[in-house]
């Protein structure tokens, strides 16, 4: 028979994670009943979490778009360029990863601690010379900034992921496929990449998550509105030289959380089995 006071700690568990779990998740559901208040009442009753009066005009208004270009067009945009970026990231950085884990060559552990060592250095630093050189190449105002550098594995968290998994795949499934004909290609496609679906799924909803929500590249690299990702597009609700309307850029940015959301609550278990997998978990 349990205890009473192994149930009372029990309960007063869940009563903290249950409120700590409320504090956690309450800006975004500030955020989603906030979208269905009126615009000009967003701030006056923002201490208020249901809506005195509930409106869809937020979102009808925000699904307008400006200058003739409605909010999905930078959906789409943000969709293009988080798929294509994500599919390069998890392709480049899985043939990095192999050539290092299966792979012998000379100063490969060099190569190794210098993909590591991307991983510290601040994207900040880069930013300038990144601009230059993309300005050079004539690469401004487009895509290219966005996608192309994701295509040659510059993310050394994602190749140090799929090398924690590479690590933990025998070697004799390598050998057996040598002695039937394979080539370093066909054992990569054909034994290790099967075998890396907790990994790759882990890899594709973090790219895709970082790639969706990236508004500091967009805004220095994209200058034409018809191009914009949704996550520069909500500043252009906000014009401190005119009026701006908060309720659509609230609601707009509800719309915008649920490929993220989709994507998380799809794919959570190999989410979490591809981190417990891999070391991630503290």
């Amino acid at each position: 028979m349990r205890r009473p006071s192994s149930r009372v700690a029990r309960v007063a568990y869940y009563v903290l994670m249950l409120a700590a779990s409320f504090l956690m998740l309450y800006p975004i559901i500030w955020m989603v009943f906030s979208s269905f208040k009126p615009t000009n009442t967003v701030f006056s009753t923002a201490g208020e979490l249901v809506p005195r009066q509930w409106t869809l005009a937020n979102y009808v208004n925000g699904f307008k778009g400006f200058s003739g270009v409605p909010f999905w067009r930078f959906l789409l945009n943000s969709l293009f360029i988080s798929v294509v970026s994500t599919i390069g990231t998890v392709l480049s950085s899985a043939i990095v990863a192999y050539a290092l884990s299966r792979l012998r060559f000379r100063l490969r552990k060099l190569l190794f601690v210098l993909v590591l060592g991307t991983m510290m250095l601040p994207a900040q630093v880069l930013l300038v010379p990144q601009y230059l050189w993309y300005q050079k190449l004539g690469w401004t105002n487009s895509y290219l900034p966005l996608i192309v550098p994701y295509w040659f594995a510059i993310q050394g968290f994602f190749v140090y992921l799929f090398m924690s998994f590479m690590d933990d795949i025998p070697r004799s499934l390598d050998e057996a496929a040598k002695l039937d004909g394979c080539s370093y290609y066909g054992i990569f496609f054909r034994v290790i990449m099967p075998l890396l679906k907790p990994a790759i799924v882990t890899a594709t909803i973090f790219s895709f998550m970082w790639r969706w929500d990236d508004f500091l590249s967009a805004l220095m690299y994209v200058s034409d509105t018809e191009w914009y990702p949704a996550s520069l597009a909500l500043k252009l609700f906000t014009d401190p030289g005119t009026t701006s309307d908060y309720g659509a850029m609230i609601a707009m940015c509800c719309v915008s959380l649920v490929p993220s959301i989709l994507i998380f609550a799809v794919f959570q278990k190999q989410l979490v089995q591809g981190a417990s997998s891999s070391g991630l978990k503290g």
